[in-house]
């Protein structure tokens, strides 16, 4: 008797340890989660601003990004404005630009939005697009940065989820991304921008592989050339104003 009520004792302890330890995380978890959502932002920020190459650190990136980024916009693949946010508010549409993940819209057809993010640096414009893709194990994502003429590489961020290290996680070595600085996107509206392993065909489109990682490299082409053609009618907009 006396090892029957010593095993419920310690059933009954065991359990309520139990709850008790998981009511405390789950407090603990919706305590955390607006700061979680905070750094999350501040990261998507330096990530911006890093690829429009504006320096900038964790303590500065919100108030560089409210002084540098002056629009969000969200456009379709017919090139038409669906979302706006100016000013510290929403002025069309339903959803702020920032906060549109792209990889769920990439899924979504002829409902897609794309957001375009529009910097103003040193008396020029420069339109920032994220763009969102597969690499050899997981996802793979990153900004690219475009010059007022809509087609030249102002700078451009990558990064990772699972990638190999020393091999495909270069991507987010900074002379990766470097190399596209001064690239060219388009030609006849469509996406020629380009990573290619060994000799290239066309020097003004196209950069270097990263060594030993051509299913990465592989991914980051087929990302830009699925993301960065979403905006070709919207630039076309643009060109004609």
């Amino acid at each position: 008797m006396a090892n029957k009520e010593s095993n419920s004792y310690i059933f009954m302890y065991s359990t309520i340890l139990v709850v008790v330890a998981a009511a405390v995380l789950a407090v603990a978890a919706v305590g955390l989660k607006p700061f979680q959502k905070k750094n999350q932002e501040i990261e998507k920020m330096q990530q911006l601003l890093t690829s429009a190459g504006i320096e900038n650190d964790v303590k500065n990136a919100e108030e560089l990004y409210k002084n540098c980024f002056v629009k969000e916009l969200a456009v379709n693949k017919k090139g038409e404005v669906v979302s706006v946010y100016e000013n510290g508010q929403q002025t069309e549409g339903e959803v702020r630009p920032f906060n549109i993940e792209l990889s769920k819209e990439l899924a979504k057809g002829e409902q897609a939005q794309f957001p375009i993010f529009v910097c103003k640096q040193e008396g020029k414009t420069i339109y920032v697009v994220p763009v969102h893709g597969k690499g050899l194990y997981d996802a793979i994502w990153g900004n690219i940065a475009i010059e007022e003429d809509l087609n030249t590489v102002a700078g451009a961020l990558f990064d990772h989820k699972g990638e190999t290290p020393g091999l495909g996680a270069e991507i987010t070595n900074p002379n990766f991304p470097a190399q596209f600085k001064g690239k060219q996107i388009f030609e006849n509206d469509e996406v020629k921008l380009a990573v290619v392993k060994g000799k290239k065909t066309a020097e003004n489109f196209q950069v270097d592989a990263v060594t030993g990682a051509t299913n990465t490299s592989n991914g980051v082409s087929n990302m830009l050339k699925d993301c960065l053609s979403n905006y070709v009618e919207y630039f076309k907009t643009l060109k004609t104003e």
